[in-house]
Parts: C-alpha cells; sequence; structure tokens
C-alpha cells in the first residue's frame, strides 16, 4: 500500500510537467499563490518564532548555571538552534499545519463538488493548472519566511535577555557573531527549499485524490498534514546526515 501510494505520487509530479498553460497564466496563479501562502502566513510566524527565540533564552539561561562559562553562550546557543532546527524545520511543522492543510482541502473541495473533473473536460491538464503554482509559490515564499523566522527568533531573544537582566546587549551580540559558520545558514535555506516542496507536493497530492463527501476532505486534509511532517522530520535527518558528516 505504501509502494502504490509512492508510486502514484511520483506519477501525480511527472503529470504536472505535461499540457502546460501560457506563461502568463502561471504567472497570475503563482503570484495569487504567494500572497495567499506566504503574505498571509507572515504574522503567525512572527509570532511563533518570536516567542520561542524568547523562550530559547531563558531557558539557556536557567541552564547554564555555571561561572566557568562566559554568558554570551547563551545567545550563541540560541543562534545556532534558530538556524540549524528551530527557523527551517519546527516552522515547516507549522507551515504544514497552516498552509500544507489549506491546500488540501481546497483541492478536496474541488474534487467533491468536480471542479477538477470540468477543468479536464475542459481539455485543462487540472493537476498543472491547480497544483503547479502552489509548489512554485511554497519554494518561493517559504525560504523567505524562514528567513524572517530567524530574525524574530534572534530578536525575540535579544529582548527578553536583555530586559531580563540574563546577559547585556553587548554580550548578546557578541555570542551572535562568535564562532559564525556562514554554511549554517546555507544549510537552513536548502532544508527551506526541500520542505517547501514535500508539504505542498505531497498536500497538493492528498487533496487531489480525495474520494467521497465533506468528511473525506478533512480526512485528506489530516492525511497531509502528518505525511507531510514525517516526510520533513525524515529529509531533515537525511539532509543533515548528507551535509554536516
Amino acid at each position: 500500500m505504501l509502494m502504490k501510494s509512492f508510486g502514484r505520487y511520483i506519477l501525480f509530479l511527472g503529470s504536472l510537467f505535461v499540457r502546460r498553460e501560457t506563461f502568463m497564466t502561471y504567472y497570475k496563479l503563482v503570484f495569487e499563490e504567494c500572497v495567499q501562502i506566504g503574505v498571509r502566513s507572515i504574522f503567525l510566524f512572527v509570532l511563533v518564532s518570536t516567542f520561542m527565540g524568547a523562550v530559547t533564552t531563558v531557558q539557556t539561561a536557567y541552564n547554564m548555571v555555571s561561572p566557568l562559562i562566559p554568558r554570551f553562550v547563551i545567545s550563541q546557543v540560541v543562534r545556532e538552534m534558530t538556524i540549524l532546527e528551530l527557523a527551517p524545520t519546527i516552522m515547516a511543522i507549522i507551515f504544514a499545519g497552516k498552509v500544507g492543510s489549506s491546500m488540501a482541502g481546497g483541492l478536496g473541495t474541488m474534487r467533491i463538488t468536480e471542479q477538477i473533473d470540468a477543468l479536464e473536460v475542459m481539455g485543462i491538464n487540472s493537476a498543472s493548472y491547480l497544483v503547479l503554482p502552489k509548489i512554485v509559490a511554497s519554494l518561493l515564499m517559504y525560504p523567505l519566511l524562514v528567513i524572517v523566522s530567524g530574525v524574530c527568533a534572534l530578536l525575540g531573544g535579544y529582548l527578553v535577555g536583555t530586559l531580563t537582566g540574563v546577559l547585556t546587549p553587548t554580550e548578546y551580540v557578541q555570542g551572535i557573531r562568535f564562532g559564525f559558520q556562514e554554511f549554517g545558514v546555507s544549510f537552513a535555506l536548502i532544508k527551506s527549499f526541500v520542505f517547501a516542496f514535500l508539504i505542498s507536493s505531497i498536500s497538493s497530492f492528498k487533496g487531489y485524490y480525495t474520494q467521497g463527501g465533506a468528511l473525506e476532505v478533512g480526512i485528506s486534509s489530516t492525511q497531509a498534514v502528518t505525511s507531510s511532517v514525517i516526510a520533513v522530520l525524515l529529509a531533515d535527518y537525511f539532509l543533515a546526515e548528507l551535509l554536516l558528516s
């Protein structure tokens, strides 16, 4: 059953590039999806990542009680956690829950109301017309959301760390800059592209092949989030082994 679904998923991806529409058609659709996926998710990403950075700072400071450890190490730990995991991976799970479920629910509703069948009757490749713009928009917007998330997490840590007296602004900035490796940012962006593709394609696949009624639309949305999260976690492990080992 699993291999059958995987094979169907691969065939589904291949069908996205058959009988494509004109460039201007995709340009308009991708722009609309960018607004839906990216702009309408900014507030949630800013809110979650800011509090995530603040909590990480407080908890790191609570556990580093040794006088032998300089206090700027707190912000260094926050930086590494934010760049490597919190911004790209944890936010991917939130992205799957918000955007992925919306994709699956929207396509599932179109399937059960026969709107997808109507597109096929008109000679339009419904998979390419409906799904390809979602994947392209996710590839464009999610890395930007990850960058915003990383900045907000570090800013949240700075505000909480300095306002509570855990460490001074100079110490926080020193920790952010100490031993910084540029590849960490590249690694986070690589992961964001992979996660965006997995979430958008899997969610669209689950929604596109919905069968039944309104109940099955909800089931497809749940399956889309579950499958996307599992795929993200597996990809996170393999990318870490491949790029960091």
